[in-house]
């Protein structure tokens, strides 16, 4: 995933949206450039495009700023959003019940209503980090996201860890229809011995 190649036939919109501070911005430039970039506070809005493989779409990532002013207008991104991102940080443990009021409140947006969601836990490099089992829990992903295809990917902006897997788990949640994802999971896990128990719980957290 990155910029090399011929442009996509076509794009789709991906918005991606988090707290400030949740390391949106920086992920995103070290997703796309490979680079560390030392970032400020985004006011307004960056876009960059991501080429996928030549079967999918490519993907225009809309980060948006997450300061408590710019929030009101996130719903302004909302028509037209065929994935939807949203950053935390795994690390900022005192936030995280404003994080998960505000994933709740966007996603009871009629015109985000079945429209896959990848949580990207980052700053998983930190020392205390919480795993992305706990932040499912703390966050309340099981009950919120029912009916919706989702998935919660650890990752780190500052290593890069983790984030090209986290955009190809969208490609792979917007192409393809939730109960075949659902059963996908199934097969996988069941492929490698987990037993029902782990299966359930898997589709619980959205592994």
């Amino acid at each position: 995933m990155g910029m090399h190649g011929s442009k996509p036939k076509k794009q789709v919109q991906v918005l991606m949206l988090g707290l400030d501070g949740s390391g949106k911005t920086t992920l995103l430039y070290k997703l796309k450039y490979n680079e560390s970039v030392a970032t400020v506070p985004t006011v307004g809005f960056n876009v960059e495009m991501l080429e996928t493989d030549r079967s999918s779409p490519g993907l225009t990532v809309w980060d948006v700023g997450g300061q408590s002013k710019m929030r009101p207008h996130w719903k302004h991104h909302f028509s037209d959003t065929a994935g939807l991102v949203f950053v935390v940080d795994s690390w900022d443990v005192k936030r995280l019940d404003e994080a998960r009021k505000e994933l709740h409140r966007i996603l009871r947006y009629h015109s985000l209503k079945g429209v896959p969601l990848v949580i990207l836990a980052n700053k998983q490099d930190l020392p205390g980090a919480l795993s992305p089992e706990i932040l499912c829990q703390k966050l309340d992903l099981r009950r919120v996201c029912d009916g919706r295809a989702w998935y919660i990917k650890p990752c780190s902006a500052a290593t890069g860890a983790g984030l090209e897997e986290g955009f190809r788990r969208m490609v792979y949640l917007m192409k393809t229809p939730l109960r075949q994802t659902q059963e996908d999971i199934k097969v996988k896990m069941r492929s490698k011995g987990f037993s029902c128990t782990s299966v359930k719980q898997a589709m619980l957290c959205g592994s």
